[in-house]
């Protein structure tokens, strides 16, 4: 979503094109976010009033999302201490999980702008007692309109090192939440596409789970550092305005 389809709260040129023409053709897809913040009708809500995107509730998929279809797959009908927003906590009680901070099966870590001593401090005693783990993405930072926040691989960073113990992380670059992404669309990787503006984060995962990929230039990564990793991906373009022709082919040219 970030930097694919909008930049803080401003649309990319392109973006609401883009998602009408998904609309228009009947392509199934999925938005996807790393931040477990919001629920997906917060999300499609800002979406449509900031940036005037129109994109269904159902139509978004989050790390929180992406988590809890995790914990459920797992150990259905668990237990786990939840430190996050609304977004995570909300995926989290719908699987039928009990939130608990006694004996929990799980502690799992998610964004938020309120992280306190308290709640890290019990998360660390439950983990040296034996809890598992999890954590929604490895974002260390995030922006805001003030600046740079710490984000929740910075703080699983924190637990880690006073536990000795490293969170499963769910959310992008791990293939799982791509692979999750195509479970919910009932899609085939050979047959989709993963459009990202991040080499290390979308493109690494979108190409692990067998999708191809295109990079955005919107984003993090600009055009000249993609020659920088190992991998590349199917195609490099300006913004998602470029992609527009090609919604409804199931041709995608590659890169020369």
């Amino acid at each position: 979503m970030d930097g694919v389809l909008v930049r803080e709260e401003d649309p990319i040129p392109g973006a609401k094109e883009f998602i009408a023409a998904l609309r228009e053709h009947d392509v199934p897809f999925l938005v996807l976010t790393n931040n477990s913040i919001f629920t997906p009708r917060d999300l499609r809500v800002r979406l449509l009033r900031s940036s005037g995107i129109d994109v269904p509730e159902d139509s978004i998929w989050t790390s929180a999302l992406a988590t809890a279809q995790f914990l459920d797959d797992q150990r259905p009908g668990g237990s786990a201490y939840v430190v996050g927003e609304t977004g995570l906590t909300a995926a989290v009680h719908d699987i039928g999980y009990v939130m608990t901070d006694q004996d929990p099966d799980y502690v799992v870590l998610g964004e938020t702008r309120t992280y306190s001593f308290e709640a890290i401090t019990r998360a660390i005693r439950l983990i040296n007692d034996g809890a598992r783990f999890i954590a929604t993405n490895p974002d260390p930072s995030g922006p805001s309109a003030q600046g740079m926040l710490p984000a929740t691989g910075s703080v699983a960073a924190l637990i880690s090192t006073a536990t000795g113990r490293s969170p499963y992380f769910i959310g992008k670059p791990n293939p799982l939440m791509m692979r999750s992404a195509l479970n919910r669309l009932e899609a085939h990787s050979e047959t989709t596409v993963m459009i990202g503006d991040r080499m290390d984060t979308d493109i690494i995962s979108g190409l692990e789970a067998g999708m191809r990929t295109v990079l955005v230039a919107t984003g993090a990564t600009e055009r000249h550092q993609v020659q920088l990793f190992p991998y590349r991906p199917t195609k490099v373009v300006d913004s998602i305005a470029d992609v527009v022709p090609f919604v409804g082919q199931m041709c995608l040219p590659e890169d020369s």
